[in-house]
């Protein structure tokens, strides 16, 4: 049985984890691919947040729908 993944299971996935570390995977098209570390720091409605750990600590925002389409992949410290 194939396991199918949904946006509000998605949303409460990330919800659960705010405050926590996160390894960030993001395309950047044509085969290019940024792997950063950062901390989910808020989850609203229809994005998320996420406090990017380099030298200028940037704050980053994607959608849950990213998440779906595999745009970007979060892996949880």
């Amino acid at each position: 049985m194939e396991h199918t993944t949904t946006l509000s299971s998605i949303k409460t996935n990330i919800q659960n984890h705010v405050g926590q570390r996160v390894t960030l995977k993001a395309n950047n098209g044509r085969k290019k691919y940024v792997v950063k570390q950062g901390t989910i720091e808020k989850a609203y409605p229809s994005i998320f947040l996420i406090r990017l750990e380099s030298d200028t600590q940037r704050t980053v925002t994607f959608s849950y729908s990213d998440v779906l389409t595999r745009t970007v992949q979060l892996v949880f410290a």
